[in-house]
């Protein structure tokens, strides 16, 4: 088991399905469904971030069978609590680093995990791991945001992303290191609790890198689930990058 920090215990996991309740919402996550069943085919996929099942567990219902890696028992125990939890398989550890049995068609992070490798090296390592578990034409696909630096005026650092009651949150950014942190501020009955986890922003033609290196190539980018084209003004990316098949 990995000694990377885990950020995301058990006071986190407590609340993780509620406070993330707009990513559940079918609108938003049958298409990311249909995309991921749909490359997936007939072989297996490996969830990299796989938390409380949000997709792993409707994509399982479709017939794929998903095995996922995660730092926090926590947010595992929270997917196996679930209908269905218990047939997913999950292996606790860093899934930069940690190997799995067999191979997989499919390897998918969503939701801004990468992020959660804090150097370029994590991320690269990621990569050649992801690499090493696909099969021959096997696809790996990252959803991520672009970094939102077009809204830091000279000399700012925060970018508020929740303004509540009762929970008051913004991304800070280190654009020297490409290293940032979402920070929350929750205030309930009088009294204030204060988090702060840390990430590290990459780029689009930066992650195009790091699958070169792992011996794939760039498939698809879109701006969203639904296959709209990535743009100069996109916020986000879906990409899908595809090991040689032979």
């Amino acid at each position: 088991m990995s000694t990377k920090e885990n950020h995301f215990g058990e006071s986190v996991a407590a609340t993780y399905d509620e406070s993330s309740a707009d990513m559940f919402d079918p609108g938003v996550l049958d298409p990311a469904v249909d995309v991921l069943a749909e490359l997936a085919g007939d072989g297996r996929a490996l969830e990299l971030g796989i938390g409380t099942g949000r997709v792993a567990l409707p994509l399982a219902r479709r017939g794929v069978p998903v095995h996922g890696v995660d730092l926090s028992q926590a947010m595992v125990d929270r997917l196996r609590a679930k209908p269905g939890g218990d047939a997913v398989g999950v292996t606790i550890g860093d899934f930069a680093t940690t190997r799995v049995e067999g191979t997989f068609s499919l390897a998918y992070l969503v939701f801004n995990t990468i992020g959660n490798l804090t150097t370029q090296e994590e991320q690269v390592a990621c990569f050649r791991n992801v690499a090493d578990h696909l099969e021959p034409g096997g696809r790996f696909v990252i959803e991520v945001g672009v970094p939102e630096l077009r809204r830091l005026p000279e000399g700012q650092e925060a970018v508020p992303f929740r303004v509540g009651p009762p929970v008051w949150a913004f991304d800070l950014y280190d654009v020297a290191t490409q290293a940032m942190s979402s920070n929350y501020v929750t205030i309930v009955d009088g009294r204030s609790t204060y988090r702060s986890i840390p990430f590290r922003y990459v780029w689009p033609a930066e992650l195009d890198l790091m699958a070169q290196l792992a011996g794939m190539r760039l498939r698809d980018r879109w701006d969203g689930w639904t296959g709209e084209p990535f743009t100069s003004r996109s916020r986000q990316h879906v990409s899908v990058w595809e090991k040689p098949a032979g």
